[in-house]
C-alpha cells in the first residue's frame, strides 16, 4: 500500500488527455479542404505558380479548374464552391454587398481573417503579406464576400483576390476592383525570396478573426 500511494500521487499530476492541445486536421490530396471549427480555420492545398514572381496579378488563389485557374499566384486544389460553404461551416459571414455594378467604388465587406501559407520545409507559416509583395506596402485585408451566385455562373474558380471583387469567395477589402489590372494603382506579385519553388504544394489556412 505504501509505494501505491506515490505511484498514485504522480498519476494525479499527470495532465489529462483533454489537456494536450489537439493537432488540427490538415488537407491531404484526397481531402483537400479541411475545417476546423474550434480553432476557426479553414484550410486547403494549393501549388505555387512561379509565373507571378515576375509578372503582376490581382489573384492569389484561384481554383485550378476555374477559367482563371492559371492567373493566380497559388492554383488551389479545391472548388470554389467547397471553398465558400466551408467558410461558412466555421461560421464566417459572408458581407454580399459586391455587384458588377458597384464593384469599382465598393470595398467588400464580410467576416475577415488572417490568411498563412505553409509548405513542408518551411521555419514557419508565413502571413499573406509576406508571401506577396504590394507595390504600396499596404497590408492585405481578407474579408469574406461571398459572391456563390456569381462564382457558380462565371465559373472562374476564384478563390481569394487581391482587390474587392464580386465574384471572389474572399477578396482584399484594401482596393476597389480595378486598383490592380484597370488603374494601375499598385502591383502584386508573389514573393519569391520566401515561397517555394514554382509547383510547390502548399498550405493556405485562413483563421477567422
Amino acid at each position: 500500500m505504501k509505494m501505491l500511494m506515490p505511484m498514485i500521487a504522480l498519476l494525479l499530476l499527470l495532465p489529462t488527455r483533454s489537456a494536450f492541445s489537439e493537432t488540427p486536421p490538415l488537407p491531404t490530396k484526397d481531402t483537400p479542404i479541411v475545417c476546423d471549427k474550434a480553432a476557426r480555420t479553414v484550410s486547403f492545398l494549393a501549388q505555387v505558380n512561379g509565373k507571378y514572381f515576375y509578372q503582376p496579378t490581382r489573384h492569389f488563389a484561384v481554383s485550378a479548374s476555374g477559367s482563371n485557374g492559371d492567373k493566380a499566384i497559388l492554383r488551389g486544389l479545391v472548388s470554389a464552391i467547397d471553398f465558400h460553404n466551408a467558410l461558412l461551416e466555421i461560421g464566417a459571414v459572408a458581407g454580399e454587398n459586391m455587384s458588377p455594378e458597384n464593384k469599382e467604388v465598393t470595398h467588400v465587406q464580410g467576416s475577415a481573417f488572417t490568411v498563412r501559407v505553409s509548405w513542408e520545409g518551411a521555419d514557419r507559416p508565413y502571413g499573406i503579406d509576406e508571401v506577396v509583395i504590394d507595390s504600396n506596402k499596404k497590408p492585405i485585408q481578407m474579408k469574406f464576400g461571398g459572391n456563390l451566385a456569381n462564382a457558380k455562373k462565371m465559373n472562374t474558380g476564384c478563390l481569394l483576390c487581391l482587390d474587392s471583387c464580386p465574384v471572389g469567395i474572399v477578396s482584399n477589402s484594401q482596393y476597389t476592383y480595378g486598383a490592380i489590372e484597370k488603374r494601375g494603382e499598385v502591383e502584386m506579385r508573389g514573393n519569391k525570396a520566401v515561397l517555394p519553388p514554382d509547383g510547390t504544394t502548399v498550405i493556405v489556412t485562413l483563421q477567422l478573426l
